[in-house]
């Protein structure tokens, strides 16, 4: 028999092709293109199963003037999607529950009205409010002085600012794709471009996806240094909670190996660093550094759940890609922002001199990838937020949490 013969064979025995996915540009700096309205339904599809849509919109007044928003609406869970602030996730809702949180910022505020350099390297704070943003990728922490080489190729010092700039950067290009085999996959994508002359050359391929009916979604994000030399580079995932889980009695459930305190006034709290008080004024934000556990498939998972145990989101993500979690909690007045951040990374927030000091600056190679992805879950009902806080527990596996009573040492910010 031929190989042509034997090729025609195995075709025939691997059945047809998948069919094509749905795409559909709505931004893109290469073609010149930014649809400023555009929708598309499972029905317009011709796709079986529940139904589903994804809208563009644009949006206006005051400081988020020409913003653009993709709502993906799974039939169960409404996802908001911010590509011109860096791919970020506003809020997801489920009914009445709202992942997400009540900032003092109440507009998506585009990122030319940021000044990042402003009340000592806090100026990101201006537009802070999503649900999820992504900090990095130069760098990521505290704002401080740090170095790097200038053009000159001498060592020279520079004011880093807080969470570094890829949260406050437009995606140069946005898709949405949709899987043509079930269960149809809704993925919205888009590329960022976080590139310096004589710097780095840092590209985000940022997704977000959802299955249509389903109560989970993911992100699933590639960093790229298309530099010719190695490259460091930070990102953590800033997620952010408020009410309704966030309340008075409310908790983490993580799989911790160890649990540090991030300052001297973190410390203080340090034996409730997974419980939470109410809405407090005055409050001083405290943070907590965690080493965690993984299961035997290099998983670990972070779960807040509230007081009753009614309602809860998990996250989900493997070790090697994100090796360190924060806890941050500001339990402040609600005018004021009650908010906590469960924060996996490669890292923790310190001001990165003090970590690349302790080692936890990974550097990319001229043309490398490095890939994170994160399963987030909702969780509602007493019984199925007691699986899901289960399935954290088991990941410990009865192995001990060592909870430190002061920092580690060595410089603070």
């Amino acid at each position: 028999m031929g190989a042509f013969a034997v090729a025609l064979m195995v075709l025939a025995a691997a059945g047809p092709p998948p069919a094509e996915p749905f795409r559909k540009t709505l931004v893109s700096a290469e073609q010149g293109v930014r649809l400023e309205s555009w929708q598309v339904s499972r029905g317009e599809l011709g796709m079986a199963g529940p139904d589903w849509s994804v809208r563009k919109a644009v949006l206006h007044g005051g400081r988020q003037e020409g913003v653009d928003v993709v709502v993906v609406d799974n039939g169960r869970l409404r996802l908001t999607v911010v590509p011109t602030r860096g791919m970020g996730l506003l809020r997801v809702d489920r009914g009445d529950l709202r992942l997400g949180w009540d900032s003092p910022i109440r507009e998506v505020v585009h990122p030319q009205f940021v000044e990042l350099g402003r009340r000592g390297g806090l100026g990101w704070l201006e537009g802070f409010n999503e649900l999820l943003v992504r900090c990095g990728l130069e760098s990521a922490g505290h704002p401080g002085r740090d170095r790097f080489v200038n053009n000159l190729g001498e060592e020279a010092e520079m004011e880093l600012t807080l969470h570094g700039r890829i949260g406050n950067i437009p995606a140069s290009e946005v898709e949405v794709v949709v899987d043509a085999e079930p269960p149809h996959r809704i993925r919205v994508r888009g590329r960022v471009e976080e590139t310096v002359f004589h710097g780095p050359k840092l590209q985000l391929f940022a997704e977000v996806s959802t299955e249509p009916g389903s109560d989970a979604f993911r992100i699933d994000d590639r960093v790229t240094n298309r530099g010719a030399g190695e490259q460091e580079f930070q990102v953590i995932y800033h997620a952010n909670y408020g009410a309704p889980l966030l309340e008075e009695g409310a908790r983490v459930v993580a799989a911790a190996r160890r649990v540090v305190p991030f300052n001297d006034h973190a410390a203080k709290g340090v034996s409730g660093w997974d419980r939470y008080a109410g809405p407090t004024p005055g409050f001083v934000e405290q943070v907590y550094c965690l080493h965690p556990w993984a299961d035997a498939d290099g998983r670990t998972a972070l779960l807040l759940k509230d007081r009753a145990g009614e309602r809860a989101v998990s996250m989900t993500f493997p070790l090697e890609q994100l090796p360190y979690a924060t806890v941050w909690k500001y339990s402040a007045a609600r005018e004021d922002g009650y908010v906590t951040g469960l924060e996996p990374g490669t890292g923790f927030p310190y001001n990165r001199r003090i970590e690349r000091a302790a080692g936890r600056v990974p550097r990319l190679g001229p043309g490398k990838t490095r890939r994170f992805t994160i399963d987030f879950a909702v969780h509602v009902g007493a019984g199925e937020v007691a699986r899901a806080a289960e399935r954290v527990v088991g990941i410990q596996a009865g192995r001990p949490t060592r909870v430190e009573t002061s920092p580690e040492p060595g410089p603070r910010p």
